[in-house]
């Protein structure tokens, strides 16, 4: 498993507390770019701009893959553009999701 797949796969742990799905599973996951070095940028955006629980969303998906040995330096970078939208969800997301 290459770094970029062990990230996305830890992602899964990071939960949106009102739906109880992963952030991966519900699409939240825009981009994720890694250096050789083992820096990590994360492009994200949350399913409502409004979301009262932003921070605590970033913050875990940054506490998340700092948490793993092979990362050095880890940016979260929330955005708006895309909106999200369910059809950015994967097929489990809406699964769970009851869809």
């Amino acid at each position: 498993m290459n770094l970029k797949e062990k990230i996305l796969n830890e992602l899964k742990n990071v939960y949106d507390p009102e739906l109880n799905i992963n952030v991966v599973d519900l699409g939240l996951i825009y981009d994720l770019d890694v250096s050789g070095e083992g820096d990590v940028k994360i492009t994200m955006t949350l399913t409502t701009p409004g979301c009262p629980l932003h921070d605590s969303i970033t913050t875990g998906v940054r506490y998340c893959v700092e948490g793993i040995e092979e990362t050095r330096n880890v940016d979260v970078d929330l955005v708006w553009t895309p909106a999200w939208s369910p059809e950015k969800m994967t097929p489990e997301g809406l699964r769970l999701l009851g869809r």
